[in-house]
This record gives C-alpha cells, sequence and structure tokens, in this order.
C-alpha cells in the first residue's frame, strides 16, 4: 500500500497558495485493509474513505470507463492493480494530475509542473471530453487563475468547442450547472468564467440569457465600453473586488441587467425600461438551474431596482422608504447590504470607472439606519394599538430619512 497526496493540493502548493483541503490516492490497497485500520467508506459509485482522525478523503486508485451521455455515465474500476499514473490519467487538467509520495517527491507524470509554470491550462487527455462538467470546471478553474495570467491552450478549447458541437453539454444536470457557476462566481475574476464558456460555445447553450447580451450597445456617455457583455463582465469582476468570494452578489451582478436583449433594435443604444424586461429571463434561468430561492429573490430585487438606488440622492423620502420596505431590509438587514453591493458594482463595471464614487450607497445604509432607529415603544406608551402605531411608525421613518444628509449628487 503506498498514500500520494493528489489533485489541488500539490498544485496550490506549487503555486504558494494555501492549502484548503488535502485529498489522497491509496495504491495497491484494497477496500477491506482501509476499513481494518479504521477508516470509514463514504463513497457510493467507488470506493472513497475518510481517515478515522483528520477526516481527510482517501480514495483507492481507479480508472473510468464511459459508458453513455453526461456527468453519470461512467463505470468505474478500483483494485489493487491500478497504478498511479492510471489514476492521474483520468482527472480533468494537467496542473490536477500531479501527486506527492510520503517523502514529498512530486510525481507528475502530464506535464503539471511545466503546465503551471507557463501559466496554462492543459487537458490530461483525450478523454477529457468524456466529461461535460469538464468544460464548467476549465472555466471555473479560468476564473480563479485569470489573475495570474493562466490562460485555457488552443487544444483544450477545441476539444471543449467539440463537447459542445457533439451535444455533450447538453445532457448536463442543472444541479451540476449551479454547483459550478456558484463556485465561479465566488472567484477573484468571474469575467474568464464567460469568457472561456463563450470562446467555445457552451455560454449560448448554457446561458442563452447571458449570451444574448453580447453585441447589444448601450449608450456611450453612460457605457464607455458599449457592448452590454463587455460591461456585465466589467460587473462581474467589480463584485469579485467589492465583495470577494461572495457568490450571492456575483449572480445579482450576472444577471441585473438581462432586460436589455430584449430591447428593440430601433430602440439602441438606450434601453428603457430594461429592469422589468430583465425580469422573464432571470426568472426562467433560475427556473432552470434550479437556482436556490434566496439567490433568484435578491437577484430579481437588484434586476428591478437598481435604477432606483442610483437615483438615490434624488428621491423623495417615501420613496427610499419604499425601496427599503420592498428589498424587506427592516426583517433582513443584510439583503440591503448585497443589494447595494451589486448595484455599486454595475456602476464601477464601466470602462474607465473602477474606481468610481458610490454615494448613493452611502445614504442608503444612513436612511437605513435611520428609519431602523424608529421604534414601535413610544407608540405604544402613547396608547396607540394595530394599524395606528403602523402609521405612526411609517411617518416617523419618513421623517428620519428626511434628516438625512444629502452630501452629494449622483452622477449620470
Amino acid at each position: 500500500m503506498r498514500i500520494y497526496l493528489v489533485g489541488g493540493a500539490v498544485r496550490d502548493k506549487l503555486l504558494g497558495r494555501a492549502v484548503a483541503d488535502r485529498d489522497y490516492v491509496v495504491v495497491g490497497a484494497r477496500p477491506e485493509e482501509l476499513q481494518a485500520r479504521g477508516f470509514r467508506p463514504v463513497g457510493k459509485d467507488f470506493p472513497v474513505f475518510l481517515h478515522p482522525e483528520t477526516g481527510e478523503e482517501y480514495a483507492l486508485a481507479r480508472t473510468e470507463r464511459k459508458t453513455g451521455r453526461g456527468y453519470h455515465g461512467f463505470a468505474f474500476h478500483a483494485d489493487p492493480s491500478v497504478t498511479l499514473e492510471q489514476d492521474l490519467e483520468r482527472r480533468d487538467l494537467t496542473i490536477n494530475a500531479m501527486a506527492e509520495d510520503e517523502r514529498g517527491a512530486l510525481v507528475d507524470p502530464f506535464g503539471g509542473a511545466r503546465d503551471l509554470a507557463a501559466r496554462v491550462l492543459r487537458h490530461v487527455s483525450p478523454a477529457f471530453v468524456e466529461d461535460p462538467v469538464r468544460v464548467l470546471r476549465v472555466a471555473r478553474f479560468a476564473a480563479r487563475y485569470a489573475p495570474l495570467g493562466f490562460a485555457v491552450a488552443e487544444e483544450t478549447r477545441a476539444l471543449m468547442r467539440r463537447m459542445v458541437e457533439d451535444g455533450e453539454v447538453d445532457h448536463l444536470v442543472p444541479e451540476r450547472v449551479w454547483a459550478e457557476t456558484q463556485r465561479a462566481l465566488a472567484e477573484p475574476q468571474p469575467s474568464a468564467f464567460l469568457r472561456t464558456l463563450r470562446a467555445c460555445g457552451a455560454l449560448a447553450v448554457l446561458f442563452p440569457e447571458v449570451d444574448a447580451l453580447y453585441g447589444v450597445p448601450q449608450r456611450a456617455e453612460f457605457h464607455p465600453e458599449v457592448d452590454t457583455g463587455a460591461h456585465l463582465e466589467l460587473v462581474l469582476d467589480a463584485a469579485a473586488r467589492l465583495a470577494p468570494g461572495d457568490a450571492l452578489v456575483g449572480f445579482c451582478a450576472l444577471t441585473h441587467d438581462l432586460g436589455k436583449a430584449l430591447t428593440p433594435k430601433d430602440e439602441w443604444p438606450r434601453h428603457v425600461m430594461h429592469e422589468v424586461r430583465g425580469v422573464a429571463p432571470l426568472q426562467a434561468l433560475c427556473a432552470r438551474l434550479k437556482v436556490p430561492a434566496d439567490y433568484a429573490a435578491l437577484a430579481e430585487l437588484v434586476c428591478r431596482h437598481h435604477l432606483v438606488a442610483h437615483q438615490a440622492l434624488e428621491l423623495r423620502p417615501g420613496t427610499v422608504l419604499e425601496l427599503l420596505e420592498q428589498l424587506d431590509a427592516f426583517r433582513r438587514g443584510g439583503r440591503l447590504e448585497a443589494f447595494l453591493l451589486a448595484c455599486e458594482a454595475d456602476k464601477r463595471g464601466r470602462l474607465g470607472l473602477a474606481d468610481a464614487a458610490y454615494p448613493q450607497a452611502d445614504y442608503l445604509r444612513a436612511a437605513f439606519a435611520a428609519a431602523a432607529a424608529v421604534k414601535a415603544a413610544p407608540f405604544v406608551a402613547q396608547g396607540l394599538t394595530g394599524p395606528a402605531i403602523a402609521e405612526a411608525m411609517r411617518r416617523a421613518r419618513l421623517a428620519a430619512i428626511a434628516a438625512v444628509p444629502r452630501t452629494s449628487r449622483p452622477s449620470p
């Protein structure tokens, strides 16, 4: 029996990044041998065990064979005769197909260290095309490592295009598409996720509502980047800077402008009512991918009301209060902050405006704090009851919002 550290832990160690999870491959062993040592079996499709003390995953070396379409169309084979190289060969990218033995020596049969140095995302073998999830995984790794200068190898991109053309991507289950997307939105440069999928044709298959934004022009005085798809990429990266690792804010950024794809061409480059038009495609995307309810709900609020946030310094107190109520901010204060971060990302996601000020957010935070400070107790003490308390609180909240200073005017 020999045990090797594999995959992401080896990759990130070589990159000098913090290692979050450690996975191991066991070569030359049978399941009963690991169980005799106290390892707990957890794998359903193939033998995976948890270490009795650390809880880290140990998998028996295995090979896989394609048996059908999609992510689940595989048969796995694990026994003591499977070598480490055979196990590594079934992995997606060379940078994920390295191992380290118990003495710390690197095992790198497919040139992963070389590709790390060259900043290349390259497939391990032609078997890459057998698993459509790998299209999403490569795009997600692009979002993670683009800031380090990584790019997808052209031959890998060609295989990804072939997978799309062959219809393999059509067999991805919604849950897996969402899981990979959610992780990608939490990476440092989510725009690379979109660009990678678009380059191989997968964006049009998996996210047609998003793909439709490319080539749609906007008014240059407000959007120097003009193209709505380019704007979306800038917004995603702005969201990643403002809310690092926050996939919820990232999803709101991804979907806030879907309505611009539905603007009649004779109205271009103006997009009147795009915030209303965007609700239907957003709801369709969320239903198709089975997006969690909290993501879908906040994304719809951002879609509907991001223009209201941009106009915050010009709004009447009643409109500000109405926005806070629609966000359910008085019961769910965290929702307001996520909403404001997504709106600020929209403002900063424009060519040359990455560092633009967004006083609207600070004003709305202050308005909320002032309104939230209004409590029912004083009105109860006055003898008010039921609807009278609610009305008195509303008047007091409006007065509190009206007293909040508006120190600057919004830019267009």
